[in-house]
């Protein structure tokens, strides 16, 4: 193991990045491999629905004692997702930035320097930056913490499959970051690729939320749930239909009172009692309406937060 991996990392953060959308709507570059968008037909101005929305969560998790970083969308240019930051970036905190492959070449321009640079200005420290974006040069890609849901205490990455995660890049990541890589194939209800992992699966300190119906090789999903119970995670379970109203798109994050669990008012609703109760033994549901972003943007709460795990600058 080498010295940068061993700083230690905990895994629920006091810190966020947003980007509020500036022309936020449908994209027809990402609707083949996502199907969880739908028509934004009678929505009305879903660009200003999305930021009110985006304003919403960010209260939210304000008011909860999550530290949220904002940064204003890029006016001069057409990018429907940038709403959802996780997909190009993650941080860490032995003071790594890694930059993501995008399948989508109009995703692609969601990428920014000022972001990191912000960040610095705010204090945190930024030692490196892991560029993988060159990997789209040969079609494989990897979209951040869509694609990979990380149990950074352990240092294990675990991913679906899918036209926007492939093995190689997955391994490049794996050997940049010396995290295990544990890949798997999953299925929504009608037997079509998910696109993203976090829709199925979300890692806090000490639950796992998972859809293992989801997973529909035995051995694919034997090693999944073997690998999260052997962490020490409780195990709970998400139905089909509670992963397709984004019940699995949550993330635990540090509050000022304790944990806080960021999820939709749509994933809310859905939870069974059983699975609202477990969740609850583990902080306290934040929980946002983010409808018009996940109708026409196939992403929820989750995909909208970059966490902030980097270290803070030396004050000495």
């Amino acid at each position: 193991m080498n010295e940068r991996a061993r700083t230690p990392e905990a895994q629920a953060c006091g810190a966020v990045c947003m980007v509020r959308p500036a022309h936020f709507g449908s994209n027809a570059e990402t609707a083949s491999s996502n199907f969880f968008q739908r028509s934004s037909a009678g929505l009305g101005d879903v660009a200003l629905r999305a930021q009110r929305e985006f304003d919403a969560l960010a209260l939210a998790l304000e008011r909860a004692g999550v530290e949220v970083h904002c940064f204003d969308g890029q006016r001069d240019a057409a990018l429907p997702d940038e709403v959802f930051p996780n997909n190009w970036l993650s941080l860490h905190a032995d003071g790594t930035a890694v930059i993501y492959p995008l399948l989508a070449p109009n995703r692609r321009r969601e990428r920014r320097s000022d972001v990191l640079a912000a960040l610095e200005q705010h204090g945190y420290r930024v030692d490196r930056v892991v560029d993988l974006s060159a990997l789209e040069a040969r079609g494989e890609y990897l979209e951040g913490t869509g694609s990979l849901v990380l149990d950074r205490v352990e240092r294990v990455a675990y991913a679906c499959l899918s036209p926007r995660t492939h093995a190689n890049a997955l391994a490049e990541f794996g050997r940049a970051l010396d995290y295990e890589i544990v890949a798997f194939h999953a299925v929504d209800g009608a037997g079509r690729p998910i696109y993203h992992t976090n829709v199925l699966l979300s890692v806090g300190a000490r639950f796992a939320a998972l859809c293992a119906g989801a997973i529909r090789d035995r051995d694919g999903r034997r090693r999944v749930c073997a690998g999260l119970e052997r962490s020490g995670h409780e195990l709970i379970e998400l139905s089909n239909g509670e992963l397709e109203s984004f019940g699995g798109n949550l993330l635990e994050l540090n509050g000022s009172d304790g944990n806080v669990i960021a999820l939709s008012a749509a994933a809310l609703a859905a939870f069974a009692a059983p699975t609202r109760r477990a969740l609850e033994r583990h902080g306290r549901l934040v929980a946002v309406d983010v409808g018009t972003i996940e109708r026409v943007g196939g992403g929820s709460v989750r995909c909208m937060l970059a966490e902030v795990a980097l270290p803070l600058q030396s004050t000495a």
